[in-house]
Order: C-alpha cells, then sequence, then structure tokens
C-alpha cells in the first residue's frame, strides 16, 4: 500500500492521458469536475497562506498537472457534447442554466469577459511578474553569495548555515526559472479554453442540425447551455490556478502570509482609513447617490482607522516605535526597538522610527578589521557558484598565517561596490582603504624578468604587491612567455598575494585587546602557572599588546608565546619592574626568539645582510636624544640623506636573491634605526648582532657608511 501511495502522482497522470483517449460516463465527469475545482482551491489557498514562495517549490510541476487535467477534463466533455446531442454530465449542465438564465447572448458575454478577464489581466501579469523576478534573481545571484560569504568569514554564521543559504538561493534561482516557463502554460491554457468554446458551438450546431435534432434555435439553446457551462466549469479552476500563479510570483517582498501581510501593513495605516472615510462621506451630497449606504462605510471606515490610531500612540510598544532621548528617555518611552504583542508586530519599522532610538544609532559606529571591494567584473572569481576559489584561498592563507606567525586575523569581509570600475578592487584596513589594484579575470599576469628572451605582447602594468614592472598576456601566450624567462601568474594568486601582503603589512593593527586576551587564555590551557604568575602581577594587557604589536609590525612571530611571557616575567622581574622601557624589553625577547628570527632570512645556514661601519654607529649614538617618550635618532640631514641614498643603492643587490633585505646593527642601536628607516623602507628588516643564531654564517653584501659632506660636495 506504501509503495502504491509513493506512486499516487505517476498513476494519477496516467490517469489524465486516458482522458484524451478514452470516453468517459458523465457521472465520471463530474467526479473529475469536482476535484478540479477542489484542487485548483486548495493551491490558491496555500498560495495565500504560505510566507515565501519555496515553501511551495513544487508549484510549477503542479501548475503542468493541473493543466493537462484540465485539458483532459475538456477533451472528455467536448466529445461527449459532440456525440451525446450537448449532454456531459449534471455539473455542466447546472452552471449552462444558472449563467444564461434564459438568455444565450447574455451568458456567452459572461463567460467571454471571465476568459478575457484571466487572460487580459490575471494571466498577462503573471507572466511578466515572472519572467522579471527570473532576470533579477539570477542577476542578484553572485551579490547574494558574496554577502553570504562574507558573513561566514566575519564569523556571523555557521559552514553549515552557509549551505543553507546557498542552497536556498540556488532553490529561488531554480524556482523563477521554472515560474517563468511555467506561465506560458497557463497563457496556452487560456487560449485553448477560448478555441474550445469555439469547436463546442460552431461544431455542436453543425452536428445538431445535420442530425436533425430541432429548428436552428433549439439546437442553438440546447448546444450553447453545453458549451457555456463546459467553459465554466474549465475555467473556474483555471483562474484560480492563474490567481494563485500571479500570488506566488508576486510573494517575493512579503513577510509573513498574505493574511499576515494585509493585517498588519493595512492596521499600521490609519490616517489613510480615516481620510477615505471623510472622502466616502462627501460622495453623498451628490443627487442620486445611496446616502445611507455611503454614510455607513464612511462612518465605519472613520470609526476604525480612530480606533487603530489610538491603539497605536496607547500602545508603542505593540506598534515598534522605538524611542529613547538623548538623555535616556523618559517614562512611557521604551529603549527596545520592533517590540511584539501577543507574539505578533502590528506594524512595520520606518528607518526614521527605527533610529529614534539612539542606542541603534550606535549600530552604525561599527568598524571592519578587514574589508575587500570588488568591481563587477570580478565577482566571478568570489562566487562559488561559478567556481570562485577566492573564499578557499583566504582560508589557506588565514590557516598559513596563523601556523606561522602565530596571529589569527580577523574574518574578511567580501563585497562588491558599484564604486570602483569594473576591473578593480579596494582593500580597507578598519574602514580606510589602504591598498588598490586592477585585474583582468580573461588574462594572466606575466612578470618581467631582468633580461627576457625576448619581449611578449601584452597590456603593460604593475605588480600590486611588490610593484613588480609585468604586463597581462592572453592565456594563449602563457607557454610562450614561460619559454621567454617571464614568470606568469593567474588573476587569482595576484589577488591573493597582494591581499596577503596588505594583511601581513597591516598585522599589529589588526591585533587588538581582545585577541590579546584571547592569545594569554589559550595559552594558559598549556601554562596555567605561567600565566597566573604574570598577569596581572608584573604584566599587565597594555604593556602585552604594546610587545606582541612590535613585534608583529617587524615581522616576528608571536607564536612561541610562553618564551614571550617568559622572557618579559624575567626581564621584568630582575630589572625591578622597567614598564616605561618597553624597547629594551621587547630587545630582550627578540634575543629569546634569535632561531625563529634567524630561521626568516637564514638560506643554506648563512644570511646576507648590509652592515653599519663603526664610524657611522659611533656618529649615530652621539646623535641620540632623550625625548618625553624615550630616546629617538636625530640626524642631520645631510647624514640622513646620505644614509637613504646608500640605502636605496645597496638593497638593489637583493633583487636578484630570495632573501629578505636584512641590514644589521648592534643591539643598542637596532630599534632607532629601525624607526629610522621605517617611513621610507618598511619592508627591509633591521636586525641586531644578538638575534642570530651562533651556527650561522653572516655574510657582508654591501656596508653603509659615514659620508664626508664636503668630500661628497666636492
Amino acid at each position: 500500500m506504501k509503495k502504491l501511495l509513493s506512486y499516487s502522482v505517476v498513476l494519477f497522470v496516467l490517469t489524465v492521458i486516458l482522458l484524451l483517449i478514452i470516453p468517459l460516463p458523465a457521472g465520471i465527469i463530474d467526479v473529475a469536475i469536482i476535484l478540479n475545482m477542489s484542487l485548483s482551491l486548495m493551491i490558491l489557498v496555500i498560495t495565500m497562506t504560505i510566507r515565501e514562495p519555496l515553501e511551495f517549490a513544487i508549484f510549477p510541476s503542479l501548475l503542468l498537472i493541473t493543466t493537462l487535467f484540465r485539458l483532459g477534463i475538456n477533451v472528455s466533455t467536448t466529445r461527449n457534447i459532440l456525440s451525446n446531442s450537448g449532454s456531459s454530465g449534471q455539473i455542466i449542465k447546472a452552471f449552462g442554466d444558472f449563467i444564461l438564465q434564459g438568455s444565450v447572448v447574455v451568458g456567452l458575454v459572461i463567460y467571454l469577459i471571465i476568459v478575457l478577464m484571466q487572460f487580459l489581466v490575471i494571466t498577462k501579469g503573471a507572466e511578466r511578474v515572472a519572467e522579471v523576478a527570473a532576470r533579477f534573481t539570477l542577476d542578484a545571484m553572485p551579490g547574494k553569495q558574496m554577502a553570504i560569504d562574507a558573513d561566514l568569514n566575519s564569523g556571523l554564521i555557521s559552514e553549515q548555515q552557509a549551505k543553507v543559504r546557498r542552497e536556498k538561493i540556488q532553490r529561488e534561482a531554480d524556482f523563477y526559472g521554472s515560474m517563468d516557463g511555467a506561465t506560458k502554460i497557463v497563457k496556452g491554457d487560456s487560449i485553448m479554453s477560448l478555441i474550445t468554446t469555439g469547436i463546442n458551438l460552431i461544431g455542436g450546431i453543425i452536428i445538431g442540425m445535420v442530425q436533425g435534432s430541432g429548428t436552428l434555435g433549439e439546437v442553438a439553446v440546447t448546444y450553447s447551455i453545453a458549451t457555456v457551462g463546459d467553459g465554466l466549469v474549465g475555467q473556474i479552476p483555471s483562474l484560480l490556478i492563474s490567481t494563485a500563479t500571479g500570488m506566488i510570483v508576486t510573494r517575493a517582498v512579503a513577510e509573513g502570509s498574505l493574511n499576515e501581510d494585509i493585517s498588519k501593513q493595512f492596521t499600521a495605516q490609519p490616517t489613510a482609513i480615516m481620510i477615505s472615510g471623510v472622502v466616502i462621506a462627501i460622495l453623498s451630497v451628490i443627487p442620486g447617490m445611496p446616502v445611507l449606504q455611503l454614510l455607513i462605510v464612511s462612518c465605519g471606515l472613520v470609526g476604525g482607522g480612530y480606533y487603530l490610531s489610538r491603539r497605536i500612540k496607547e500602545e508603542p510598544a505593540m506598534a515598534g516605535v522605538g524611542f529613547a532621548s538623548g538623555e535616556g528617555g523618559g517614562e512611557g518611552q521604551p529603549d527596545d526597538l520592533g517590540g511584539e504583542a501577543g507574539g505578533e508586530t502590528l506594524r512595520q519599522v520606518t528607518e526614521e522610527e527605527y533610529y529614534k532610538d539612539v542606542n541603534n544609532v550606535y549600530n552604525l559606529l561599527t568598524v571592519e578589521p578587514i574589508e575587500m571591494e570588488f568591481g563587477y567584473s570580478l565577482i566571478p572569481l568570489v562566487d562559488e557558484s561559478v567556481g570562485g576559489r577566492l573564499i578557499n584561498r583566504i582560508v589557506i592563507f588565514r590557516r598559513q598565517y596563523a601556523q606561522d606567525m602565530g596571529f589569527v586575523i580577523p574574518s574578511i569581509r567580501l563585497r562588491d561596490s558599484s564604486g570602483l570600475n569594473t576591473n578593480q578592487y579596494s582593500i580597507k584596513i578598519k574602514g580606510e582603504e589602504v591598498a588598490k589594484g586592477e585585474l583582468l579575470v580573461d588574462y594572466y599576469l606575466a612578470l618581467d624578468p631582468e633580461n627576457p628572451e625576448k619581449e611578449i605582447d601584452g597590456i603593460e602594468t604593475i605588480e600590486p604587491a611588490y610593484g613588480i614592472p609585468s604586463r597581462w598576456i592572453r592565456p594563449e601566450d602563457r607557454e610562450m612567455a614561460e619559454i621567454y624567462g617571464y614568470t606568469v601568474i593567474d588573476p587569482l594568486s595576484v589577488l591573493v598575494t597582494h591581499l596577503s601582503e596588505v594583511v601581513k603589512q597591516h598585522a599589529h593593527e589588526l591585533l587588538t585587546r581582545q585577541e590579546i586576551i584571547h592569545l594569554v587564555e589559550n595559552t594558559k590551557k598549556n601554562s596555567p602557572e605561567l600565566i597566573e604568575e604574570a598577569f596581572p602581577n608584573y604584566i599587565n594587557y597594555s604593556l602585552f599588546q604594546k610587545i606582541l604589536t612590535s613585534l608583529l609590525k617587524e615581522g616576528v612571530p608571536i607564536k612561541d608565546m610562553e618564551t614571550i611571557i617568559e622572557t618579559a616575567l624575567e626581564s621584568i622581574s630582575e630589572t625591578g619592574l622597567p614598564l616605561k622601557d618597553v624597547d629594551g624589553l621587547i630587545e630582550h625577547i627578540r634575543t629569546a626568539l634569535k632561531r625563529t628570527i634567524t630561521r626568516l632570512y637564514c638560506e643554506d645556514g648563512s644570511m646576507k645582510v648590509i652592515t653599519l661601519d663603526s664610524e657611522l654607529e659611533r656618529t649615530m649614538v652621539s646623535c641620540l636624544s632623550k625625548g618625553e617618550r624615550g630616546y629617538y635618532l636625530a640626524l642631520s640631514p645631510d647624514v640622513l640623506q646620505s644614509l637613504i641614498n646608500q640605502i636605496t643603492t645597496q638593497l638593489k643587490k637583493f633583487n636578484s636573491l630570495s632573501q629578505s633585505p636584512v641590514i644589521l646593527t648592534s643591539q643598542v642601536m637596532r630599534v632607532h634605526f629601525y624607526r629610522l628607516i621605517d617611513q621610507f623602507y618598511p619592508n627591509v628588516r633591521v636586525l641586531s648582532f644578538n638575534e642570530i643564531a651562533n651556527n650561522i654564517q653572516i655574510q657582508s653584501i654591501g656596508s653603509l657608511t659615514l659620508e664626508n659632506p664636503e668630500r661628497r660636495g666636492a
């Protein structure tokens, strides 16, 4: 029995097909007509009570089945009308007699009005709405996907919730695409109804006259009753289905069922109701108008509007009025917005009403740690539904960065932007743009080698992450470019590389106090005694944030949290809490992390560096000045300019090396020299001799010297 029920729809469709072939007696046709009306009415009620179209996602297929059922009934009734002298069951005869009321012309006119009303108004309107909804739903898919991915990256939703939302977007696109085609079925059904009516009427009269069933008038009346009755029993369910189609495709902006939405939104406008009542009352002064009826309706509207107006004023919380004055509000002024009464909000809260509550204005002050905005052409790199892999690459980068540096970068919000050119993207840190680039999605980026064997055609540009001269080349030229010595990169890798470099450069800005506490609590799982001793007796969170921020800014990993805390604790306890000497504390920590620092810049057991000669270091030590925040290096403009020029020349020696540029100084001068050149060369690392492991060979490839200004001028 259960297996039979699982195939009930299949059996029903097969039965409908048989209606097109096998003649049926009038009694069975009456049952089929009743079932058709019941099913159509049921579908209409469902479309009015659902909250969103996807709750009735089978509607397009159901529309086809009901249309096929109705056409099968029309074929059977037409066969009986033409073969049984206009007789095809009691329901058709009853409908025909009731509508005609003894007048064939009036009955046919009423029938034609119903058919044309359905065809020109409901069906045509539903068809247009479905067509527009399908197009806009498909166009909005990339933006919706990006919104989901952004919420996922920011931690607002889980992976499972994101999966459910993506499936819902896909189902919406499929549903509206199906509805766009299904409305054509409804339109065809209306046209077929007119054709069937003409066949029944004209064909029936011809057959009746040939068979000699009576005079022309008698035959016309007989077949008119059958034709109008048959048309109505088919057209009424068709009208219900057409209305249901219009209902479901216009539910896109609804929040509840149709009954809930109408009740909520009408009762939220008492002023409009009262004005309508007044206008209706004015109509009663026109001579010949039914005064009593107009006044009854007018009083009802004015009274109902007044009652709703009083109710909204007396119960602001029920109406969703959230108001709090700048001084904290007063009595009778609730601070919450969107309150409910009886589990049902009485009216929609407008934007103006929402921001009357000063607490809601604070929601506008939230700043995203990291944002990426894209032009329209770059959306395919992000949209997973069309193969975009940016999200996956960001996840991989976040995991790798956490493993290397010991810091989990915040979620990155991704969004499209109409303010950018179609090929542009923008990277923002805490709401401000820090980097910008341009990609050609259908091209590859070829980095120019120093001495290419041959130049390749392409669009000249600059690689955004490292500023290397490059050119965009066609995919078919990729192999040839690699043969010529170019390094070829796909657009997604260019984007991810730029993002990763920007994040690394600004990681210290993203290390918030909350993240510091999180890192300390995470360390406490493995070393609870160390954390309890250090915090807050010797190290407070403000000092610890300065330490970690300084390390991250100079590219030093903070993964070995136990060593950092132990060294800081040891230095503070030995020197008597030198909380003001943060620089000295950081230098001790860097020395303790020398193996980690050495690994970053060591290659095959050797480290290539630029050194400072002894005379230059002595001069810089003599130029140290003490300010409010400690010592700083105050070099003369000539010496500073000389240093900048020398560094620019020396850094070119690292272009052919895979190692990052390193300048080696004494421990005393390291931090001061770093701050001096950081504003000019943020990617150059300044190390001291104490920060290099003992088993590493130091190879000097250049030296910075103190040039004599007079000799330089000569």
